[in-house]
C-alpha cells in the first residue's frame, strides 16, 4: 500500500512544470516555520527568537567570564485556517479516460492544481498582513515605479527611522509595479543597472537592501467614507490612540490617514469607534495641536515592504484523530515553486477513490513597526 502514493512523486513534479502557476512572492520572503507536526485549527503553535547580541570588552584572565546566558523568547502564531482540495474517481471514470489521456496524467495534475490553489490562497493570505504594517508610502491609485527606482529607498527609510534591522528586508509588489521597474531605463540597459540580468532574465533585483518579488497576492484595499475629521485634543509624539470629532464617515482597519501638517501616513489598525481610531506602532513621528485636519486616504494596492523577522507563516499538517482516519495511504509532499510542504492522502471507497491534498497554516505580522506599505 505504501508505494501507491509514492509512485507518483516522479509525474507529480513532471506535471508541476506544466500546470500554470501564478507568482507567489510573499511566502519565500517571510519567516517560515514548517514543521511536520500535525496542528488543530486554532492552535497556538511558537516560533522561536533569538535576542538581540550584546557585544563585551575582552579581559583576560586565568578563567572565562561566568555570563552568556541567553532568553529565547517565543511569538505565538495561531493555526486559523484548515484546508483541503478533494478529488475523487470512479472505476468507470478512470476506464473512460485511459483510452485517451489516462488515468494517470490527469490525476497528476489535479494534484498540480490543488498545490496552486493553496498556495495562491496562502500568499494572498500573508499580503493581508499589509494591513498591520506601521506607515506606508507614495500615492494610492498610482503605480510606483513611474519614473525612477526612488520607492525602495524611501521605503528603506521608514523601516530604518521605526529600528528594523536593515540585513534581510524584502519587498513583494504586484506585476503592474514589477512592469513599470522593468521598463526603467536604468534597468534595461546593462551599463547603468551593472548586471544584464533583469534584460535577459526578467528577474526583479536587490534595490536599496530589498530582495524584491512579484506576487500574485498582493492585496487591495478600499477607502473609508470618513470626511471632515479633525484631532480632539493635542497628541505627544509616539501617540497610537489617535482621538477625532466632527467629521462623518468610516475609517477602517487597513486604511491610512494624514494629519495637516505631517506629511507620513499612517496605517489604522483599529477602526474609528467610539471617537477613537488606533494607529499602529510606533506611532505618530510628531506631536499633532488639536484641531488638526485628518484625511483619510484612498484605496490602494498594498505592496509591502518588511524585515524578514517581522512576517511568520507557520504551516502544519492538519490535525488527525489519535487512532488515525480512514486513509489507505497518505505522505507529504513539498511543492517546489513555494517551498510549501502538503499532505497527499488516499481513501479507498467503494468502487471509488478519493484523493485530499491538505495543509493547516497561520500567519502574523508579529513587528509591525519593521513593515511598512508601498501605496500603488
Amino acid at each position: 500500500m505504501a508505494n501507491t502514493l509514492t509512485s507518483l512523486v516522479p509525474d507529480l513534479f513532471e506535471a508541476l512544470d506544466v500546470v500554470s502557476r501564478e507568482l507567489v512572492g510573499f511566502i519565500p520572503s517571510v519567516t517560515l516555520d514548517a514543521s511536520a507536526d500535525r496542528a488543530a485549527l486554532n492552535q497556538v503553535v511558537r516560533s522561536f527568537v533569538a535576542p538581540a547580541a550584546a557585544a563585551e570588552d575582552i579581559s583576560p584572565g586565568q578563567l572565562p567570564p561566568d555570563d552568556g546566558d541567553q532568553t529565547i523568547g517565543n511569538n505565538q502564531i495561531v493555526i486559523t485556517k484548515a484546508r483541503t482540495v478533494p478529488f475523487r474517481w470512479t472505476g468507470e471514470e478512470q476506464k473512460g479516460v485511459n483510452s485517451g489521456p489516462g488515468y494517470n496524467n490527469i490525476r497528476t495534475n489535479q494534484i498540480a492544481q490543488a498545490f496552486r490553489t493553496l498556495t495562491n490562497e496562502i500568499d494572498s493570505f500573508v499580503g493581508g498582513l499589509a494591513v498591520s504594517a506601521s506607515r506606508a508610502y507614495g500615492t494610492a491609485g498610482t503605480t510606483p515605479f513611474a519614473s525612477d527606482l526612488s520607492d525602495p529607498a524611501n521605503m528603506r527609510q521608514i523601516l530604518a527611522d521605526n529600528g528594523a534591522p536593515l540585513s534581510d528586508m524584502q519587498l513583494v509588489i504586484n506585476t503592474t509595479a514589477g512592469t513599470k521597474m522593468r521598463s526603467l531605463a536604468q534597468l534595461t540597459k546593462a551599463n547603468e543597472a551593472g548586471t544584464t540580468e533583469l534584460r535577459a532574465q526578467g528577474t526583479l533585483l536587490q534595490l536599496d537592501g530589498f530582495n524584491i518579488r512579484e506576487s500574485a497576492g498582493v492585496n487591495t484595499v478600499t477607502a473609508g467614507t470618513g470626511a471632515n475629521y479633525v484631532t480632539n485634543g493635542a497628541l505627544a509624539k509616539g501617540a497610537t490612540t489617535i482621538p477625532v470629532q466632527t467629521g462623518t464617515g468610516t475609517i477602517l482597519a487597513g486604511n491610512f490617514i494624514t494629519f495637516a501638517g505631517d506629511t507620513n501616513k499612517y496605517l489604522v489598525t483599529t477602526a474609528l469607534t467610539g471617537g477613537n481610531v488606533v494607529i499602529a506602532a510606533p506611532g505618530l513621528r510628531t506631536a499633532i495641536n488639536s484641531g488638526t485636519a485628518v484625511t483619510v486616504g484612498g484605496s490602494f494596492t498594498a505592496n509591502l515592504a518588511f524585515a524578514r523577522a517581522a512576517l511568520v507563516l507557520a504551516t502544519r499538517a492538519p490535525a488527525l484523530p489519535v487512532e488515525g482516519d480512514m486513509a489507505d495511504d497518505r505522505m507529504m509532499l513539498t511543492d517546489p515553486r513555494s517551498g510549501l510542504a502538503f499532505e497527499v492522502a488516499m481513501y479507498k471507497q467503494y468502487r471509488r477513490v478519493r484523493y485530499e491534498i491538505s495543509i493547516a497554516y497561520g500567519a502574523s505580522n508579529i513587528k509591525p513597526e519593521h513593515s511598512a506599505i508601498l501605496l500603488g
